[in-house]
Order: structure tokens, then C-alpha cells, then sequence
């Protein structure tokens, strides 16, 4: 048998080529975070992804493993509910005030969860950007021991609400602003930085928002009816287009159970009034959050 000779080869290198390639409904919606604008500029063409390159053999001659990213830590426990439908007591009680004073609750505190509180704690948690259940959690209680001070006794008996003071906008700074905040639900009638009085305010609904930055008064009605759902508007003050800032029956007796059809309610009807008096044609609105 002939033994064949093996004759050792040198291979030739390969060269790879990478080739790079009350009212009209508002044009903007009423919550942070979205523009209402529709999007006018071309989509940027896509690069052609660059090729990666093989992972080094190791000198075991098997492929280098890549570290393999840390398993997810387990997920949060569920918060604790501290209060539901149903819960009774002091902590209840604090729970109505410390909402009243945010402007979520409007009945007298009773120490009873029942719906009205159920209702009131998922309008705030909804606001919130928290779980909506109606219930009172842990996360829930922190934001709202957050956001208010510790009821007075006045306060737990319904007697009187001390509503926190609104964070004025800059531009309510200068000159004579009705300044609306939408986070706190509150008009404050502010003369060269100074606030001269502040009052409960119910906006519209998602689907006639209240417009949002800067306006003038331009126009005033004593006892003006709108034209368009034939309901009274006392004291009306018009910022934007049929919008503007004025009394409602409705919000003093439903309170924020509803909504306007994009104006600026207030269910002070005495604190309206002196307003009404005090604004003049030009004078700023700056709505904000």
C-alpha cells in the first residue's frame, strides 16, 4: 500500500468589505406631557447597521461567552391597603380632611369610607398616575401626607378647609393675573406678585378641556347666558374664544362630581363677585400645572 505524502498548505488570508450604508372644545389636551401637535417633520432614513465582529475564540478553541445579564430582581410586593370601602375610625376621618384640603373632597369629614371617599381617592390617584381602586395604600396615604398638613380640629369636624397655598406660575408675577393652577384647582387673584385672594376653580372634561398659557380679559358679562348650551354664566370674565372664568351653581352643588364645558367654574359665589369687580379688560389669565 503506498503511503500518500501530506503536503501542509498555508491559507490565503480573507478580506471582508464592510459597507456602512362652554364652549369650543380646545386644541390641546388638558393633561402634561403631550403637545396636541401632529407631527410635521420626515422620519430620519435608517442607518444600515454595521457588522459585528466574530467573538474571540478563547484557548479552549470554543467561543468566549458573553456574561449573561443579572436576572430581574422579583417585583415589588403589592402595596398595603390601609383603608377601603367599608373602614371606619379616626384615620378615615384625617383621610376626608386631608382630601378636602386638595380639593377632593367636598362632603363633611365622617370617619365612614363609603363611596363619596371612594370616589374622591380615585379621582386622586387617577390624577396621580397611581393605581385607580378607590382604595387607600400605602404609596396612595404617602402622596396625599404629601401633599396636605395635618387636619386642625376645625377641619376633621367639617367646620373650615385650610387649602395649601398654589405655587405661582412666573408669569403670574408681574402686573394683574387671574393665576389658575390645574394642579391644586385654584384661582388666585395676583396684583405685582402679591395674592389678593384665592378660590376653588372645576375645569372641563377630556372632551372640552380647558385651554392651557397665557390670555387676556376681553370681554366682561354680568349675568351672561351661554348661547350655546343656554345655561347661566354669572360673573363671566372671557379669556379665549367662549371660554372664561366664572360662577357655577353646578360646581357649588355637585362640586367636582362634574365638569364645564371647558370654562373655569367657581362655586364661591361671594368671591367671585369681588373678583368680578376688581378685573378689568386686559388684565392676564395664566392657566398652568
Amino acid at each position: 500500500m503506498l503511503r500518500n505524502t501530506i503536503g501542509r498548505t498555508i491559507a490565503a488570508a480573507a478580506v471582508l468589505a464592510v459597507t456602512v450604508g362652554c364652549t369650543a372644545q380646545a386644541a390641546v389636551p388638558d393633561r402634561p406631557g403631550s403637545d396636541g401637535k401632529p407631527g410635521s417633520s420626515a422620519p430620519a432614513p435608517e442607518a444600515t447597521p454595521a457588522p459585528t465582529r466574530p467573538s474571540p475564540a478563547t484557548p479552549s478553541g470554543k467561543p468566549k461567552q458573553t456574561q449573561k445579564p443579572a436576572s430581574p430582581s422579583a417585583s415589588a410586593e403589592p402595596a398595603e391597603v390601609l383603608m377601603a370601602r367599608g373602614s371606619k375610625g379616626a384615620k378615615v376621618r384625617e383621610l376626608q380632611a386631608r382630601l378636602a384640603q386638595i380639593g377632593w373632597f367636598d362632603d363633611t369629614p365622617t370617619g365612614t369610607y363609603g363611596s363619596v371617599t371612594a370616589d374622591a381617592v380615585k379621582g386622586f390617584q387617577t390624577k396621580r398616575g397611581l393605581p385607580v381602586t378607590g382604595d387607600t395604600d400605602t404609596v396612595t396615604w404617602q402622596k396625599v401626607l404629601g401633599m396636605t398638613k395635618k387636619p386642625t380640629s376645625d377641619e376633621l369636624a367639617g367646620r373650615k378647609v385650610n387649602k395649601p397655598s398654589a405655587k405661582l406660575d412666573p408669569r403670574c408675577l408681574t402686573g394683574r393675573v387671574m393665576c389658575i393652577s390645574k394642579t391644586s384647582r385654584t384661582l388666585s387673584w395676583v396684583v405685582d406678585g402679591t395674592v389678593r385672594s384665592t378660590m376653588d376653580v372645576r375645569f372641563g372634561s377630556q372632551y372640552t378641556p380647558t385651554r392651557e398659557g397665557t390670555f387676556g380679559v376681553f370681554a366682561k358679562s354680568r349675568d351672561h347666558v351661554s348661547t350655546i348650551y343656554h345655561t347661566p354664566m354669572p360673573y363671566a370674565m372671557f379669556f379665549s374664544g367662549g371660554q372664561a372664568v366664572h360662577y357655577s351653581a353646578d360646581f357649588a352643588a355637585r362640586g367636582y362630581n362634574g365638569a364645564s364645558h371647558g370654562c373655569a367654574n367657581v362655586r364661591d359665589k361671594g368671591a367671585i363677585a369681588s373678583l368680578f369687580a376688581q378685573v378689568r379688560i386686559g388684565d392676564k389669565v395664566v392657566i398652568h400645572w
